[in-house]
């Protein structure tokens, strides 16, 4: 052989270790998120449902868990794509010549974005569905009883869900776009079909983070505020828990002694007031156990936090904005070749792109903090080993959602300059200037006015509690007014 084949070989067989180890790096990212959203569903799910007489339904609920185990890997995977493409740019560029980062490169991160986009289809499209339907199903009638009856029906239901879909989006796509060139491409299932139909549910999932981004932000100060102690601003603690445990003393003795002849007593109601007085008794108990440092520097330091991280993200919308109007570079846009390490996605170099790492995280938590307290999806809150099967499907197809439809809700706010990579930037809507635009403008708007109403609102109730107003019969705003029964006793 000559020394140009030998060459030729040594190139294929260094693409194909590179190849391979690229399949092993991928396969325990994605065992090691397996591993913890299982955990974590386990935690949720209900223990009732998996250990029924019934062996057929427990297998049925085993099966769909698994695939939702497999959803929320995913999606947690959707949210670390691009904080841990930022910060392997960063790497790369601080160690450009370290041998033990040579694992690290373009290649490797190109293809975590397309397995993500790949894992995401499969999951929204088929996995998720066909789980639904596979917990819903009892098997044709006729037919006989048994898990391979129920794959059987959830296998026609789930062809006639794709052929419904499928001529939803080809009618969709005749509409909005008049083009026969337009209408042929969906014939090609692979190529065109899967990508419009994810570019419409990103869509959606950029809509959803509009809405609950705003909300989850507002939201996240009196969150934070249950979970830490609040400092004593001219409040007399002592006083406090002896109220609530004469009010406790009371309710109790009225359960005890349910017997009278002038009222008619709601027991029910009662027991749910005792159990409240407790609550408030033992958030009482750990303000006053709490050292000076935790209750008059720890809180004041969170909020400060909270409020200097939502400013920030403000303020980048606002600068985006004006980017917008002048450069048209602005613009969100697609990025084939994944060439890291060369220039910086951060004019303030690697301080800078740890800033935008932290923003995308605050970010997706307040989002998903705002989607569970809207009033259209507070029922789907989980509850702690109380959680049905039905319930935890839907959990993780709006988780998977929201987390898809980050990478592109990040980059068209403005909030890092890392184009997307995949089939996450061939997006039609992307290009739409006006699109982009009111998107960026509705986000500042909305949030602004969510942080005002929030925040002047949590301050003058914290000011009205701690003078002790709310306790005086006067008309003071946000507390009803005293009854002449109640003033008069």
């Amino acid at each position: 052989m000559e020394a140009a084949d030998y060459e030729v070989l040594s190139v294929r067989e260094q693409l194909f270790h590179e190849r391979v180890r690229e399949c092993i790096i991928s396969t325990l990212l994605f065992a090691t998120l397996y591993i913890l959203c299982h955990i974590a569903l386990t935690h949720f799910k209900k223990p009732a449902e998996f250990t029924t007489v019934d062996d057929e339904d427990a297998t049925v609920n085993k099966i769909a868990l698994e695939l939702c185990t497999f959803t929320l890997a995913v999606a947690l995977g959707a949210v670390l794509l691009l904080p841990f493409s930022i910060i392997s740019n960063e790497v790369l560029l601080s160690l450009p010549r370290n041998y033990y980062i040579q694992w690290l490169n373009g290649s490797l991160i190109h293809g975590l974005w397309n397995l993500v986009f790949l894992f995401s289809n499969l999951s929204l499209i088929f996995l998720m569905p066909f789980a639904y339907f596979f917990t819903e199903s009892e098997g044709f009638a006729g037919s006989r009883k048994g898990v391979l009856g129920r794959v059987y029906e959830t296998v026609v239901m789930l062809m006639l869900l794709t052929l419904l879909v499928l001529g939803m989006v080809w009618v969709a796509s005749a509409i909005v776009d008049n083009n026969k060139a337009s209408r042929e491409s969906l014939y090609d299932f692979w190529e065109y079909y899967l990508p419009y139909l994810y570019s419409c549910i990103s869509f959606l999932g950029v809509l959803l983070l509009l809405v609950c981004t705003p909300l989850g932000l507002a939201r996240m100060f009196s969150v934070t505020g249950k979970l830490l102690v609040k400092p004593r601003l001219l409040e007399d603690l002592e006083e406090q828990l002896y109220c609530s445990a004469f009010e406790e003393a009371a309710l109790t003795r009225r359960i005890c002694n349910p017997t009278s002849c002038w009222l008619h007593l709601d027991m029910e109601l009662l027991h749910r007031q005792v159990l409240a007085l407790q609550t408030q008794r033992v958030l009482l108990e750990k303000r006053r156990k709490a050292s000076a440092w935790q209750r008059n520097l720890g809180y004041p330091l969170a909020m400060l936090c909270l409020l200097v991280l939502t400013g920030l993200s403000v303020l980048i919308v606002a600068i985006h904005i004006l980017e917008l109007l002048i450069d048209e570079a602005a613009m969100p846009r697609g990025m084939q070749d994944a060439s890291l390490g060369q220039v910086s996605f951060s004019k303030l170099g690697s301080f800078g792109a740890v800033i935008q790492v932290i923003l995308i995280f605050y970010l997706m938590v307040s989002s998903v903090v705002g989607f569970y307290s809207s009033p259209f999806f507070r029922s789907l809150r989980p509850r702690w080993h109380d959680t049905a099967m039905t319930q935890i499907i839907g959990n993780c197809v709006c988780l998977l959602v929201l987390s898809s439809a980050l990478p592109v809700f990040s980059r068209t706010l403005g909030l890092t300059r890392f184009d997307l990579l995949g089939d996450f930037g061939r997006f039609n809507w992307l290009g739409n200037f006006y699109i982009v635009f009111l998107y960026n403008a509705g986000f500042a708007g909305l949030t602004t006015l969510c942080l005002v109403k929030t925040f002047t609102a949590a301050v003058r109730a914290e000011l009205i509690r701690a003078f002790g107003l709310d306790r005086l019969p006067l008309p003071v705003s946000g507390f009803p007014r005293a009854s002449r029964k109640s003033q008069h006793q």
